[in-house]
C-alpha cells in the first residue's frame, strides 16, 4: 500500500483512536505504586521520631495533613516532569537528579504554604527532616524499577519493534546501536528503503522491505517504534511516511543532519513555519572549564592521600612478582596535541625490541595497516598484574598527572604519541577529542570501551562528552566509574587461571597496551 501526501487529523501526541504507544505501562504504574509507598513510609518515620533539640526548645512532629501534602505535591511534579514514562536510557544518576529536584521544589512549596496559612515555628526544621527521610526512599523505589525495567528489556519483554527508515551507512549504524544495547527498549525489525546500501554485520539478517509496503510491514511486524535515518527518498516523501505513521499510532524519531553538531544544548526557535536550531558548544576557555581544571587538581590531591595504602600495596605487588622500577612512563598526547609524560603503575614484562602490545588491535583500527610486531598479552602479564590491570589500579598513579595539570579527573583517554598520529589521519574526527585535557576515565569507558575494543565508537563518545559538557556529566561519569570497573573486575576473577602466566620476578617492561 503506498503513503498517501496527506492523512486524517492527528493529535499533538501523534496517535489517533488505534494509539498503541503505551498498550500498558508497567514502568509507571510500578513507579507509582513505590513512590506512593516510599513518601508514606518517610511520612510515617517522620511521625515516629521524637521531637528535635534545638537552642530554643523541641522541633515537634509535622502535622499529618502538611506530610500528606507533600506527598501530593512529590507526586504531581514527577507526573508533570515526565517521571512515570520508560526513558530510552535507564540511568539512576539521573533519575537521582530529578527526584532531589522535585522533592526539594515539593519541599519549598509545602513550606511556603504553610508559613503564609499558619505561620507556625520550626516550619523549615520539620520540612527539611522529612525531605532528607524522603530522598533515599524514593531513590531507592526508583532503583528498583530501572532495573526491572532493563531485565525485561534485555529478556525481549519491554522493547518496542522498530522500524528504521534508510538503510544506508547512518540508518545501519542506528540498527547496530540498538542492537548491541537492548536496554535502550527499541528493537530493530527491519528497514525500508529502496535503494538499501548492503552490510556485512549484523544488520546484514534485518530484512529491507520496499517504500510502499510500509503499511503492511507496519501492521503485520507490530511495529511501535520508527526511525528516520539518513534516507535518498524526497523530502515530501519522509513528511508523509511520518504523518503516516502517527495515524497508524506510531511513534516517530528522526536522525538530524549534521548530528555530530547536535547537542543537548541546542534551542529552537521558529522563523513562521520555519525552525531554527541553535547550537551552543561548551566553552573550553570559559570559567566553567577553569573551574573543572581546579576541582580536578583538589580532589586529585585528596584522593591521593586516602589511596595511599593502595598504591604502597600494589606497588610492593608489582616489585615482588616482576621486579623494578615500579612505574612506567610513557609520552601520551593530551590537550591541543602537546605530550606529557603519563604515569602508570608497570604490569607487563619486556617484548622483543620493536613489539607492542596491542599491534594486532592498533593495526585493524588502521584499517589492516601494519603498525609493529605483536606480542601476545598473555605472555606478558601474571595473575597479580593482570588484576592491577583489570581493576584499573594501575591507572592510580595518573592522579598525580591530574595534580599537575596535565590530566583531569573526567575526559577522554590519552593515547601515545605515534598511535594518535596515525589515528588522525584514519579515523573520522579523532583529532577533536584533543580540545580538552585527556581524563583518567571518561564517558566511553563507562560505557564499556576500554582497552582494545572499537577505536571509532570511543572517538565518538569523547566529542559528544566535550560538546555536552557539564558538571553534572562529570560527576555522573564519576559516579558510574566504580560500577563499571567492579564489573571489569568480576570478569577478571571469573577468567580461567591459565590465561596468565603465574606470579615471577621478570624483566623491565618495554611497553604499555592503551588504555
Amino acid at each position: 500500500m503506498g503513503i498517501p501526501l496527506t492523512g486524517n487529523s492527528i493529535d499533538r501526541d501523534g496517535g489517533t483512536a488505534r494509539n498503541r504507544f503505551s498498550p500498558g505501562n508497567p514502568f509507571g504504574w510500578t513507579a507509582r505504586v513505590l513512590d506512593a509507598l516510599a513518601l508514606a513510609a518517610a511520612a510515617a518515620a517522620v511521625a515516629a521520631v521524637s521531637p528535635t533539640s534545638s537552642p530554643t526548645g523541641q522541633v515537634p512532629g509535622e502535622p499529618l495533613e502538611w506530610s500528606a501534602g507533600y506527598s501530593l505535591v512529590v507526586l504531581l511534579l514527577f507526573q508533570l516532569r515526565g517521571m512515570y514514562k520508560a526513558p530510552m536510557r535507564l540511568e539512576l544518576t539521573e533519575a537521582l537528579r530529578q527526584i532531589v529536584s522535585a522533592t526539594a521544589v515539593a519541599a519549598v512549596l509545602t513550606m511556603a504554604a504553610r508559613v503564609l496559612s499558619t505561620n507556625e515555628a520550626y516550619v523549615a526544621a520539620e520540612t527539611v527532616r522529612h525531605w532528607v527521610a524522603v530522598v533515599p526512599l524514593l531513590v531507592a523505589g526508583r532503583a528498583a524499577v530501572l532495573l526491572t525495567e532493563a531485565h525485561r528489556r534485555r529478556v525481549g519483554a519491554g522493547g518496542r519493534r522498530t522500524l528504521v527508515v534508510g538503510a544506508g551507512v547512518v540508518g545501519r549504524l542506528t540498527a547496530r546501536r540498538l542492537l548491541s544495547d537492548r536496554a535502550l527498549g527499541l528493537v530493530p525489525v527491519g528497514f525500508v528503503d529502496d535503494d538499501p546500501r548492503e552490510a556485512t554485520d549484523e544488520t546484514a539478517e534485518l530484512a529491507v522491505h520496499p517504500w510502499d509496503d510500509f503499511d503492511d510491514v507496519v501492521r503485520e511486524q507490530d511495529i511501535e517504534h520508527v526511525i528516520i535515518a539518513f534516507s535518498g527518498a524526497e523530502h515530501p516523501r519522509l513528511i508523509a511516511l511520518a504523518r503516516r505513521a502517527w495515524e497508524l499510532g506510531v511513534r516517530v524519531s528522526v536522525v538530524p543532519r549534521l548530528f555530530e553538531l547536535e547537542g543537548e544544548r541546542a534551542e529552537t526557535e521558529h522563523l513562521g513555519g520555519l525552525p531554527l536550531v541553535g547550537l551552543r558548544p561548551a566553552d573550553r576557555q570559559g570559567w566553567q572549564f577553569r573551574l573543572k581544571y581546579a576541582l580536578d587538581r583538589v580532589v586529585a590531591a585528596g584522593l591521593l592521600v586516602l589511596l595511599t595504602p593502595v598504591l604502597l600495596l600494589a606497588a610492593a605487588a608489582v616489585r615482588l612478582t616482576i621486579g623494578g622500577p615500579v612505574l612506567f612512563r610513557q609520552p601520551r598526547v593530551g590537550r591541543d596535541g602537546v605530550a606529557f609524560e603519563m604515569l602508570k603503575l608497570r604490569t607487563l614484562r619486556d617484548a622483543p625490541d620493536g613489539y607492542e602490545a596491542d599491534a594486532e588491535w592498533a593495526s585493524t583500527e588502521l584499517g589492516g595497516e601494519p603498525v609493529a610486531g605483536y606480542a601476545p598479552l598473555e605472555t606478558r602479564v601474571n595473575r597479580v598484574t593482570h588484576f592491577l590491570r583489570r581493576s584499573a589500579i594501575d591507572e592510580l598513579p595518573q592522579l598525580w598527572n591530574v595534580v599537575r595539570g596535565e590530566m583531569s579527573l573526567v575526559g577522554p583517554r590519552p593515547e601515545r604519541l605515534p598511535y594518535a598520529e596515525r589515528f588522525q589521519e584514519h579515523i573520522y574526527r579523532y583529532g577533536d577529542r584533543h580540545r580538552v585535557k585527556s581524563g583518567l576515565t571518561g564517558l566511553a569507558q563507562v560505557q564499556g570501551l576500554r582497552g582494545q575494543t572499537s577505536l571509532p565508537e570511543r572517538v565518538e563518545w569523547d566529542n559528544h562528552y566535550i560538546e555536552n559538557w557539564s558538571h553534572w556529566l562529570d560527576v555522573k561519569i564519576l559516579l558510574k566509574t566504580p560500577p563499571a570497573l567492579a564489573a571489569a573486575l568480576i570478569a577478571a576473577l571469573r577468567e580461567e587461571p591459565a590465561a596468565v602466566a603465574s606470579p615471577q620476578v621478570l624483566p623491565l617492561a618495554e611497553g604499555e597496551t592503551s588504555s
